[in-house]
């Protein structure tokens, strides 16, 4: 019996610029693809508080028993309590079903799973333009249609805030999206939107909360960057909390990867907030029917020391300004390539989305062809699109960064 394989591609256009990146052999090469943090001289970095967070587990002699399948029961309270705050009202009077899963990506494939099982009004969920890679087949593979509404203006570089909102208040326009209906799905990035690093204001997150209310749009928040986009976990969550305050009963992914910089380990959560502790069981119950024969249950060690860092005083207090840190350096280095294109090498074109943009990722405004030149004639890899890693970025790079870009654009390389 032979396998029809589809000639579907493999996801990730990063994964690609990576494997160009390696077999480069010249030494000013620089892979601002990647997704992960790098320091100050360009190499992976393991948080001083999740070595202690380790050292405190190694010391108890925890053991490698199973988890439950909705994973590490304290853990998922610590998880809520950092992305709703501790005011939360469903959260007060136990109302938010939460689940232990395998990074923001199984929190993403557990809700899909759940909402296209539960959610009785639509099985369509509607993504900004552009998002992260992976969402579409995340969700097309949980059984729910995938559509767009505008978010980016590749014009301005920023928001299409007005295109958001016609897109998510009428049902159609003429821009060739095809807006979305009452009582869909729509998915809100809660901040740090990967891939373009452009944020809505708080201002304009409160405009979207009353057209979503009006509309009786379902919001699923994706929060992979908490505490890591502006360094202050309360600031990255107003988004989430003020949705929630506004009476809105929302699904939540959690990354820890990001802000714990625990990218292996795979930890994360997902939630729902519900109407009560009533219907919070049952979806504790549904969640573990979704879950179980997809992986059983999560890993362990990983939620261990997110928990520990959760949990301890003087740990959580390192691990907030180890991430204000990782923030402060990436915000200078978009500080100081800004000041380098725009004074010192006087490059055409406007670069304020550089510092206006938040997060790892911001996207440059580069074409295709200005990426490909970068790659073949400076060693500047990047997605063709122009997005970058403003954490692959450093003291020892920047400057030929800048200049190669400043030669791209000019014509020059």
């Amino acid at each position: 019996m032979g396998l029809a394989v589809l000639g579907r591609r493999s996801p990730g256009p990063s994964s690609g610029v990576t494997e160009a990146f390696k077999a480069d052999k010249d030494s000013r090469k620089i892979n601002l693809g990647v997704g992960a943090y790098r320091d100050g001289n360009g190499k992976p970095y393991v948080l001083e508080s999740v070595k202690k967070a380790e050292e405190l587990l190694n010391a108890s002699k925890t053991d490698k028993e199973y988890l439950p399948i909705t994973g590490l029961a304290d853990f998922n309270k610590r998880a809520a309590l950092l992305a709703y705050g501790a005011d939360s009202v469903p959260l007060n009077d136990g109302a938010i079903a939460v689940t232990q899963s395998i990074s923001g990506t199984g929190a993403l494939r557990i809700g899909g799973a759940f909402l296209a099982r539960h959610y009785p009004h639509s099985k369509v969920i509607y993504l900004p333009v552009p998002s992260w890679g992976n969402h579409t087949p995340i969700f097309r593979d949980s059984g729910l249609e995938v559509r767009g509404y505008r978010y980016f203006d590749k014009k301005t570089v920023g928001l299409d805030f007005e295109g958001l909102k016609a897109d998510l208040r009428r049902s159609l326009n003429l821009h060739g999206y095809q807006a979305a209906p009452e009582q869909s799905i729509v998915l809100l990035h809660a901040c740090a939107h990967n891939p373009t690093g452009v944020d809505p204001t708080q201002a304009q997150w409160a405009e979207i909360s009353d057209i979503v209310k009006e509309r009786q749009l379902f919001p699923f928040f994706d929060m992979a960057y908490q505490g890591f986009a502006s360094g202050d976990t309360t600031r990255d969550a107003f988004a989430v909390r003020h949705f929630v305050s506004q009476g809105h009963q929302i699904a939540l992914a959690q990354s820890f990867a990001k802000n714990m910089g625990l990218y292996g380990e795979r930890v994360g959560a997902f939630s729902l907030v519900t109407a009560d502790p009533a219907e919070k069981a049952r979806v504790d119950s549904q969640l573990k029917i979704v879950i179980r024969p997809m992986y059983s249950n999560p890993p362990i060690h990983g939620a261990l020391i997110a928990n520990a860092i959760l949990g301890d005083k003087a740990l959580y207090a390192q691990w907030e300004g180890e991430v204000k840190g990782m923030a402060d350096r990436i915000i200078s280095m978009r500080e100081k390539l800004f000041g380098m294109l725009t004074h010192d090498l006087q490059t055409p074109g406007e670069w304020s989305h550089i510092k206006s943009q938040i997060g790892m990722f911001s996207f440059t405004g580069l074409n295709p062809a200005q990426t490909k030149v970068l790659a073949e004639k400076a060693h500047v890899y990047m997605t063709a699109d122009g997005r970058i890693s403003m954490a692959g970025l450093n003291a020892g790079n920047i400057v030929h960064f800048a200049e190669s870009v400043d030669a791209a654009v000019k014509g020059n390389l």
